[in-house]
């Protein structure tokens, strides 16, 4: 009995050695070999560069398949990665915020995930035909008006938008469309004017560009107040008229697009996955104009949420 008891103790206490010596490291923990990124429309930024950042991750995380995959972006990304749905996705600042938050669009806290970088501005683009006769946000009372896939941030903007001006979806006869769906619906004529809010230039606007002259309404510098100090989230944005050829500049607001990552991922994962990202920038650039704006100095720019303890360990030795 003494004998049993005495070997009892001793692989107890080995045990307990090696619990100790790695078993509770979160920084070692299982990796997620097989990795989804979440984007958002085809016609939108965050397709091309989610698609670029998950063929960084396969070709240069040891161990890691990423796949890119297209979706309703903001919104139903924040919720499918709290979910446990996906692993990596883009969206934009504010969305995260109120997601972590659970405020405006989200019932419930939803904050599951941690950020990796903020990437660059996204402007939120009021796009009309320039002979719609839509000159102002208060044109669009009465029209046929695109706000985005449901649950994207794209209608999250929307809404904030038509609200500083006294406009609700009653006012308008509302579509829930992809970017690409609502320039082709403008170049239709079943649509009058759509909100896209992505980097520029946006692909669905330079579309509707080629087969049409189109206007980018602007909003009043006085409502660009109201929207900046009711959600701090916002910022001016002047869009050159160069930009898409139109006969004017526009006056907007812009928030900025981020990388969230889920929780569950590891810290020395999610390291080797920003280490990754930042040290081959070169294939995000070459993928579209705004991965020129990605960069280590503006890497936290605007950063709405805390971030994952290994991206904060990649900047700290980056920086």
């Amino acid at each position: 009995m003494k004998k049993y008891s005495l070997l009892l103790a001793l692989v107890l206490a080995v045990s307990m050695v090696l619990a100790a010596c790695g078993g509770s490291d979160s920084k070692d923990g299982e990796w997620v070999k097989d990795v989804t990124v979440l984007t958002g429309g085809e016609q939108g930024v965050y397709f091309p560069l989610g698609g670029a950042m998950a063929r960084i991750i396969s070709e240069k995380v040891d161990g890691v398949t990423a796949t890119g995959v297209t979706s309703g972006a903001s919104v139903v990304n924040s919720n499918d990665i709290n979910d446990g749905k996906a692993e990596l996705g883009l969206v934009q600042n504010d969305i995260a915020f109120y997601a972590h938050e659970g405020s405006h669009m989200f019932e419930a806290v939803t904050n599951n995930f941690y950020g990796i970088a903020t990437l660059y501005p996204e402007v939120v683009q009021i796009v009309t035909s320039a002979d719609s006769g839509i000159v102002t946000v208060d044109d669009l009372r009465g029209k046929r008006v695109a706000v985005g896939d449901q649950g994207s941030g794209s209608e999250a903007n929307a809404k904030q938008i038509l609200e500083a001006h006294g406009i609700t979806y009653d006012d308008l006869n509302i579509e829930f469309m992809s970017f690409g769906d609502a320039a082709g619906g403008i170049q239709d004529g079943n649509v009058d004017a759509a909100f896209i809010t992505a980097g520029t230039p946006t692909g669905a606007i330079e579309a509707l560009k080629a087969s049409r002259e189109i206007r980018i309404v602007s909003i009043t510098p006085e409502k660009i107040k109201v929207l900046t100090d009711t959600y701090p989230y916002y910022t001016h944005f002047d869009l050159p008229s160069d930009v898409y050829g139109t006969s004017s500049d526009a006056t907007t607001v812009a928030v900025q697009a981020m990388v969230i990552v889920s929780k569950t991922l590891p810290e020395d994962q999610v390291y080797e996955i920003t280490k990754a990202i930042f040290e081959n920038l070169d294939i995000i650039e070459a993928t579209h104009a705004r991965g020129k704006d990605i960069t280590l100095d503006t890497a936290l720019d605007g950063m709405s949420i805390e971030l994952h303890p290994g991206a904060k360990r990649y900047f700290d030795e980056a920086k």
